[in-house]
């Protein structure tokens, strides 16, 4: 039995929203010219490029590109950061494998399997571990207002959103030292 929880960055049922944008990245790795229907001969390189450059726009939040925020983790203007993204993808990553993560990260439903039958509630109220949920304000893809949604329905929940304009990159080690500490802080009491 799970004693403890600390779900952060994260929700038990992908979002409406979250899956409309999946579409827009994935949309745009598909029209690579080399793409074939995913039975290219060469990866799809501008596909993967043009994949991260959109990702780019949705990983931090409006805050952190008005605050130019991207200078403190190291890019001089939008640009480095958005050449910087479709290089990393474009070399770290195979397209179908990103098109695999997708559609795992749409299925996302705590309820949908044999024991729960889709039943979401039920999904979440048998959930018994101590919980602490950590949101992001400003996540773009994983919204506290999901989370409060599911903090009704566990008994053991408490939710403890952070506002941070790095968004769903908030949890990246480096990016934001007040997410890192509080979500430290979160653990230890878990943990004690």
């Amino acid at each position: 039995m799970v004693k403890a929880i600390l779900p952060f960055c994260s929700s038990s049922k992908t979002s409406i929203h979250n899956h409309v944008f999946l579409e827009g990245v994935k949309a745009a790795l598909i029209t690579d010219k080399n793409w074939n229907k995913g039975n290219y001969k060469k990866q799809p390189i501008e596909g993967l490029k043009a994949f991260g450059r959109v990702y780019a726009g949705w990983a931090f939040s409006q805050d952190f590109y008005r605050e130019k925020l991207y200078k403190k983790i190291g890019f001089k203007n939008v640009e480095t950061l958005l050449k910087n993204w479709e290089n990393e993808h474009a070399k770290n990553w195979d397209a179908n494998d990103l098109l695999c993560k997708l559609k795992t990260w749409q299925s996302n439903d705590i309820s949908k399997n044999p024991l729960y039958k889709n039943n979401y509630v039920k999904a979440l109220k048998s959930i018994r571990a101590r919980t602490i949920i950590m949101s992001c304000n400003q996540d773009l893809y994983f919204r506290t207002e999901d989370n409060i949604c599911e903090k009704k329905f566990i008994k053991k929940a408490s939710l403890r959103p952070i506002n941070s304009p790095y968004g769903h990159c908030a949890a990246n080690p480096g990016n934001d030292s007040n997410f890192q500490k509080k979500l430290d802080k979160n653990l230890f009491e878990l943990l004690n």
